[in-house]
């Protein structure tokens, strides 16, 4: 089986799932994981599918050939890491202003930590109205990651930033 991911986006209207699920299942496809959202009128979303090995080339043109959206294809490498990171949740919450995801996303990057997954959003205060900016995010680090020295440097930028960030870490069980 060859896995792949895909991207794929277009102006939003009822059907664009089903239109991309029938693509995919009609190869011999199987729907794996995907997020999607809809953001400022558009659909947005990103998928894994595993296709036997003969069917790729087939799903990937007939993908590539949809009208209602453009999707991109990437081989999907099926790696797994040596040994198990150490998983962390991280939350942020604070007055929007231009720069905070790179600041943290940069702190994140000095120390090894992977964001596997963010979300992101802006909401109204609800007595001030101003914007306030919202994340969560899945992270990994490696095993050798120092989680006191990344929770200095987040509270040094919490203070600069003017925000809340927490890290947790998650245990495995």
């Amino acid at each position: 089986m060859r896995s792949l991911v895909l991207t794929a986006i277009g102006d939003d209207r009822p059907g664009l799932v089903e239109a991309l699920s029938t693509t995919i299942s009609k190869a011999g496809g199987n729907w794996l994981e995907s997020s999607m959202a809809q953001l400022a009128g558009k659909f947005a979303g990103i998928l894994r599918v595993t296709v036997p090995e003969e069917a790729a080339d087939g799903l990937i043109a007939a993908l590539e050939q949809m009208d209602a959206l453009k999707v991109t294809v990437t081989r999907a490498s099926e790696g797994t890491p040596a040994t198990a990171p150490r998983r962390l949740h991280l939350t942020l919450v604070g007055q929007d202003r231009v720069g905070i995801v790179r600041e943290v996303s940069q702190v994140l990057a000095r120390h090894a930590v992977n964001v596997e997954e963010l979300n992101t959003l802006i909401s109204s205060a609800a007595m001030s109205g101003e914007t306030m900016f919202h994340a969560k995010a899945s992270l990994h680090g490696g095993q050798d990651l120092d989680a006191a020295a990344l929770q200095a440097d987040l509270e040094a930028l919490s203070n600069d930033l003017i925000v809340d960030i927490t890290l947790d870490e998650v245990l495995s069980i």
